[in-house]
C-alpha cells in the first residue's frame, strides 16, 4: 500500500472543532467504545444550530476548515453523511478530520472491542470525505509493553484508513503519549504510517514549553487551545508562546480553534482566538 503522507500542498489555514461550539450544538452528550453504535439522539439538535447549519455558519466567519468529534453525529445512516458532506461542500468547507475521542488500544480487558470501534469510523469518515481520522494512542501508561500494544493497534488502523484514502493521526493526549519520549518513540516505531495532532491545552507543568517543541516538528494538525482565566480573558502569554513554538517548527497545517472557556458566547471567545491566530498563517 502507497503510503499516505504530508500533503506537499499543505499550508497554514484556520479550522475550528465542533468541540469549540458543543455548547450551540445544544450538548450531545457523549459515548463511546462500551455504548457501540448506540448514539444517544434524544440529546441532539436541541442547540442554537445543528450539525448541517455550521459549515454555512463557520465559512461566514471566513474559516473553511472543520474537525468533527464523532459524538456530535446525530446520525451514522447513509442518508444523513451524505447530506452533511453536502453541507460541506455547499459552503466550501473542507472536512480535515474526524476526531475519535474515545477507545483504548493500550486497555488490559478492551482493546479488541475497542480497536474494532474506531475501526468502524473509519467508512464514516470515509463517507463524510474527511482527509484525516484522528484516534487515541492509548490511556495506559507508558511502558514497552503498552506502546508496543498501541503500535501495533495503530499500525492496523492506519492500513485500513489508507484503504480508504485516508491518514491516520494520534495526538499527545492521555497516558500513553503524556511525555514528549514516548510520542516520537511511537511515530518512529511506525515509521510514518501516523500523523501527529499537537495539542497546546494537554500538556502543562513547567517542562509544557519545552515538551510540547520537541513534538512540534511532527505536527500536521494543531489544536489550538487558549486557557481563558475568565469569559474575555485570554492567557494571551501562553498563547502567543504555544503559537511562536509552531512557526519555529515550520508548522504547514491546520491552526483548529478550540475553545472550552468558561464563557458561554463560544463565538466570542473563538473571535478573540482567531484575531491572535491569524498571523501565524503567514510567514513572519
Amino acid at each position: 500500500m502507497e503510503l499516505i503522507t504530508k500533503s506537499a500542498t499543505s499550508a497554514p489555514r484556520l479550522s475550528v472543532s465542533t468541540w469549540s461550539l458543543h455548547r450551540a450544538l445544544g450538548r450531545p452528550a457523549f459515548y463511546g467504545a462500551a455504548d457501540g453504535e448506540q448514539i444517544p439522539v434524544e440529546t441532539h439538535n436541541r442547540g442554537v444550530m445543528t450539525l448541517l447549519e455550521l459549515p454555512a455558519r463557520i465559512a461566514g466567519a471566513d474559516i473553511h476548515t472543520l474537525e468533527i468529534c464523532h459524538f456530535h453525529l446525530p446520525s451514522r445512516e447513509r442518508s444523513y453523511l451524505e447530506e452533511l458532506r453536502g453541507a460541506l461542500e455547499s459552503a466550501g468547507v473542507q472536512l480535515f478530520s474526524l476526531l475519535v475521542d474515545d477507545g483504548d488500544l493500550t486497555s488490559a480487558a478492551h482493546a479488541a472491542r475497542d480497536l474494532a470501534w474506531i475501526e468502524g469510523w473509519i467508512a464514516t469518515a470515509s463517507a463524510l470525505g474527511a482527509q484525516r481520522i484522528r484516534v487515541i494512542a492509548g490511556k495506559a501508561g507508558p511502558s514497552a509493553q503498552t506502546l508496543e500494544q498501541s503500535r501495533r493497534g495503530l499500525g492496523a488502523l492506519a492500513q485500513q484508513a489508507g484503504a480508504h484514502g485516508i491518514r491516520l493521526m494520534t495526538e499527545n493526549w492521555h497516558g500513553l503519549l503524556a511525555r514528549p519520549q514516548d510520542v516520537l518513540t511511537l511515530l518512529a516505531q511506525l515509521d510514518g504510517q501516523v500523523g501527529l495532532c499537537l495539542d497546546f491545552g494537554n500538556w502543562r507543568g513547567p517542562t509544557k514549553y519545552d515538551d510540547l517543541a520537541a513534538i512540534a516538528p511532527r505536527a500536521e494538525s494543531c489544536h489550538t487551545k487558549a486557557h481563558f482565566t475568565a469569559p474575555r480573558e485570554l492567557d494571551r502569554a501562553d498563547y502567543v508562546r504555544c503559537l511562536d513554538l509552531t512557526r519555529a517548527a515550520h508548522f504547514a497545517g491546520p491552526y483548529t480553534l478550540i475553545y472550552d472557556g468558561p464563557g458561554d458566547d463560544e463565538l466570542e471567545g473563538l473571535a478573540i482566538e482567531q484575531a491572535i491566530v491569524r498571523p501565524y498563517l503567514t510567514p513572519a
